[in-house]
């Protein structure tokens, strides 16, 4: 099991993210495309600096405003959500065709 989360270790860590979780990873991730373009970093040395830069800051900002993200609680998998959301979506299909006919 991965760290605290009781996350099955044959699943990825992001399908149990905290939606805070992912935006401050994406927020980071687009700090980092946006900083190769603008200060024309090459290599993939240059590159990983500035992620892992970007990430510092990030998680820096987190703690600043009381946030740690360790301590979050995991969400819900995201694979019984998409499997739930089929299911009912199929029982909307099915209620709809008994209203047609």
């Amino acid at each position: 099991m991965k760290r605290k989360l009781q996350i099955p270790d044959n699943r990825p860590l992001a399908d149990f993210l905290p939606t805070l979780t992912i935006k401050a990873k994406d927020f980071a991730t687009e700090l980092t495309s946006y900083n190769v373009v603008e200060k024309d970093l090459k290599g993939q040395h240059q590159i990983t600096n500035e992620h892992v830069e970007n990430n510092s800051a990030v998680r820096k900002m987190l703690k600043e405003r009381g946030v740690q993200p360790e301590k979050l609680t995991a969400l819900e998998d995201v694979k019984k959500v998409q499997r739930r959301l089929e299911s009912e979506d199929k029982k909307v299909c099915k209620t709809t065709k008994k209203i047609k006919n």
